[in-house]
């Protein structure tokens, strides 16, 4: 009987919790591990007669609190991380398992949100984003983070300041993100600097996420004419490399995935696109965030196989 309630719970409930899991982690495979302890704790209390009256609130605790210890011993690895540290990239199109696509606002799943999010203590994202992505009432999440209401209101509003302060702004169009992306990779793949100028904010910015386990930049790219000339020559560089580039969504925002000749992933692109310009590009290069997407090319030894140099960084 158990298990037929685990499976019920699991089918209706694991996007839901895969959602929070993302969102309070900036993990996938860390967020994959969470909600299976998860549904192994909540068969464990039904093996043993626990009397659970809401799945979805049972699991929403469990979820919460597990993430909450994991961002506590997370902090010191992330403060040595080697570079700029992103979140791993998330598959958001319609190609994308149910788990990625659950949430209606694409905006919170977007990597500058979910940077903005670094920022809180892990209680206080933990009560934003429950309140105010998923819609749970405050006496629920007290119950959930063992915090009176009141003081779960006093976090929200302190959670809620700060990233209003900080909000990253999107084109309220997807079809004119979607141009302007498609435009953007173009005169990339193209090495059309003209092209490129015009679509690129004064202030735009590139990070790069190697995490010391691929070749990226160790420091963000800033302003127009030093992206220009970072973009053209990834472009030269990478001419001897033979590779695809397949455009998608990436936590809700226009990207675009690298693959070698042999269909394994080099690195994954996302943009940031307000005002009609490219306001942010992030790529992601560091194996070990993005093995859930497919099988990966070895980047060290695309780069020596390449018979000629260029700008260092991947695609």
């Amino acid at each position: 009987m158990s298990r037929t309630l685990v499976a019920e719970a699991y089918e209706d409930l694991r996007p839901l919790l895969f959602s929070i899991a993302y969102r309070m982690l900036g993990s996938v495979a860390e967020a994959e591990d969470i909600v299976q302890e998860a549904f192994l704790r909540y068969q464990r209390a039904l093996e043993e007669s626990a009397r659970i009256e809401s799945p979805k609130a049972y699991l929403s605790a469990v979820i919460t609190r597990l993430a909450i210890d994991h961002l506590r011993s997370a902090r010191v690895r992330k403060e040595s991380y080697v570079g700029e540290w992103l979140p791993e990239p998330l598959l958001t199109d319609a190609g994308a398992p149910d788990g990625a696509r659950h949430a209606e606002q694409a905006d919170s799943l977007s990597m500058a949100f979910l940077l903005l999010l670094e920022r809180l203590s892990p209680v206080e994202r933990a009560v934003f984003l429950l309140h105010d992505v998923f819609d749970y009432d405050y006496a629920e999440i007290a119950m959930i983070v063992d915090r009176s209401e009141d003081n779960c209101r006093q976090l929200a509003v302190r959670a809620r300041r700060h990233i209003d302060e900080h909000r990253p702004r999107f084109e309220a169009s997807r079809e004119a993100r979607e141009q302007l992306a498609a435009r953007f990779f173009e005169a990339v793949g193209e090495g059309y600097m003209n092209g490129l100028v015009e679509l690129l904010a004064a202030d735009v910015v590139v990070y790069g996420d190697g995490g010391g386990k691929a070749p990226s930049w160790p420091r963000p790219i800033v302003g127009r004419d030093r992206v220009v000339r970072l973009l053209l020559g990834l472009r030269r560089g990478a001419e001897g490399l033979g590779f695809t580039v397949r455009r998608a969504e990436i936590n809700g925002q226009p990207g675009a995935m690298f693959f070698d000749l042999a269909g394994r992933l080099i690195n994954v692109w996302t943009l940031d696109i307000a005002d009609g310009q490219v306001q942010t590009v992030r790529s992601v290069i560091n194996p070990e965030k993005l093995g859930h997407l497919g099988p990966l090319a070895d980047v060290r030894a695309l780069l020596r196989g390449r018979a000629s140099g260029g700008s260092g960084g991947g695609p």
